[in-house]
């Protein structure tokens, strides 16, 4: 007999002390609207269901979804005058005996402002234990390198500073130029008020090659370059490549962190004096539409406007930035787990960090430097 030719779900009650269950009681004949509503009003109308004597003889066929259903009227426990047809006994054996197993948790007690700030100090002490021993293992990798160049990964360092520097040209150069721009126009605004309009190139020149350049060009490359980076040791967790690495004997550290560390260090000084002179080209249009002042002006007055320290101030800190971006960024790269939810998550904590440290790295340079090339 088909399951559409079957009886549907009913529940009768002659005897005052006993329920007799009768129909089809599976999932196809409950899911109908009308007979599940009707069964459900049905079930609540009964007063202490347990003291019944339930018979289930009647029912013609039975599923887990008919079977909890009742268990929950008897309130999930098995009444004391139950009969039933043996084919049915092994459905509410197992909701008795799950109903045993089962246990709610304990509450978790409430966090406090206390548990907060211990949670996150030992999240940021292991960051920080995890991050200085890739440190370590970087200055080991490159002692090694340093005693045998010939055995050193140059393959992935070439691509790493085609992939790192040579495609950031263009991004780099389209925001310098505008950067010099903005920088310009606002800064000749204010001069020409003063009469001070042959100051531009000092203010241009100083505030670009000093600080502006090798920021704009860490934080570009922080968010281009740096989420490349985490994303694609991620991906080699989830792939499980990184594991396969260490079976075959290849180190993370000499293969993978240490070419991408020198590459973005050699990359990023370049970057920066690309960017410099995109913003410096910048600014010299701009002050040539808004005061007037000659490009040849401009280029001749500029060396004696900089310093030759604020060069190398700048070179200086695009090789700090190059270092720590790639480090922050291989730090959260191993520490992606096999998940496209924590890739997600480490690759937008690596971009963040990455450009944090950077800004405190400028700040830092700015004290220690604060009386050079002035």
């Amino acid at each position: 007999m088909h399951d559409n030719e079957l009886p549907s779900p009913s529940i009768v009650r002659n005897d005052p002390h006993k329920v007799a269950v009768r129909g089809a009681w599976h999932v196809h004949a409950l899911s109908e609207r009308h007979t599940a509503a009707a069964i459900a009003t049905t079930l609540k109308t009964l007063h202490q269901p347990e003291g019944l004597s339930w018979d289930l003889t009647g029912v013609e066929s039975m599923d887990t979804i008919g079977a909890q259903m009742l268990w929950n009227a008897w309130g999930k426990k098995r009444p004391a005058k139950l009969q039933l047809l043996p084919a049915h006994e092994n459905f509410f054996v197992l909701l008795e005996r799950n109903a045993a197993d089962l246990q709610m948790p304990p509450p978790r007690p409430a966090s406090t402002m206390g548990d907060w700030l211990s949670a996150k100090t030992s999240d940021i002490v292991d960051h920080a234990t995890s991050f200085l021993a890739l440190i370590g293992q970087l200055v080991l990798d490159l002692g090694r390198f340093a005693k045998n160049p010939g055995r050193g990964p140059w393959l992935e360092i070439s691509a790493n500073v085609f992939h790192i520097g040579y495609r950031a040209l263009g991004i780099t150069a389209l925001v310098g130029i505008l950067i010099g721009v903005v920088l310009s126009y606002l800064s000749a605004q204010q001069l020409h008020t003063f009469g001070g309009d042959v100051y531009l190139v000092n203010i241009l020149g100083m505030s670009i090659i000093r600080e502006l350049g090798p920021l704009l060009a860490a934080i570009l490359v922080a968010g281009r370059s740096g989420s490349a980076i985490t994303a694609q040791l991620g991906v080699m967790r989830v792939t499980e490549e990184l594991d396969a690495m260490l079976v075959m004997g290849l180190p993370h550290g000499f293969r993978l962190i240490m070419p991408r560390v020198i590459a973005l260090a050699a990359s990023l000084p370049l970057l920066v004096i690309w960017t410099d002179a995109m913003a410096l080209l910048g600014g010299m249009v701009a002050a040539k539409a808004e005061l007037g002042l000659a490009p040849i002006y401009f280029l001749h007055k500029l060396p004696d406007a900089v310093p030759l320290a604020n060069y190398w101030i700048g070179l200086g800190k695009g090789v700090a930035f190059g270092s720590l971006i790639a480090l922050v960024a291989c730090h959260f790269g191993l520490r992606i787990k096999a998940n496209t939810e924590s890739l997600g998550e480490g690759t937008t904590n690596a971009v963040v960090t990455a450009i944090t440290i950077v800004i405190i790295a400028d700040a830092v340079f700015s004290i220690v430097f604060s009386g050079v090339g002035y």
